[in-house]
């Protein structure tokens, strides 16, 4: 377990809001980046798909955080027919620190300025555990996907083709 007096500052915050909710979980700092699904997977021996990759989507220009599987990629004409939309698109690197606070590869699911509307990947009820990012490129939080509905408050819906 990670002494939370020593992770990043953005980590703390993701921390704090874990145990807002009630939650046991806690950030995980490894000592190599877990920038991307896979490199996350590497560090922490499990299967890709088990990796919670954070991404932002303006949805009707609103923001849109989606909690997606590392095995695929969102396809935005699948996501906009789930949440009917008229225009999905991937949020820029300025928009992605904007609204979260937290850069590219290291999105929490919390730990935003404001709440962001979220919607969970159906493919990651298939794991035990997901790994969501924790606020950095290499802190990472294990989570049910029960726990990652209750903490986003983020409703299932299906993002990409399978």
């Amino acid at each position: 377990m990670t002494d939370v007096e020593h992770l990043p500052e953005r980590s703390r915050i993701v921390q704090q809001h874990l145990i807002d909710a009630g939650l046991t979980a806690r950030v995980r700092e490894l000592p190599d980046s877990t920038r991307t699904a896979a490199e996350a997977a590497a560090a922490l021996g499990c299967e890709v798909g088990a990796i919670a990759s954070s991404l932002l989507f303006q949805a009707d220009e609103e923001p849109l955080l989606v909690m997606t599987s590392g095995r695929h990629r969102v396809d935005p004409g699948v996501l906009a027919d789930q949440l009917g939309a008229t225009s999905i698109e991937m949020a820029t690197a300025k928009q992605v620190r904007a609204v979260t606070g937290q850069a590219i590869g290291g999105v929490a699911p919390v730990g935003h300025p404001a709440p962001v509307r979220t919607v969970l990947d159906e493919a990651l009820a298939e794991h035990e555990t997901v790994w969501a990012a924790a606020g950095t490129p290499n802190t990472v939080v294990p989570l049910t996907v029960d726990q990652l509905s209750t903490l986003t408050g983020g409703r299932t819906v299906r993002v990409a083709t399978y």
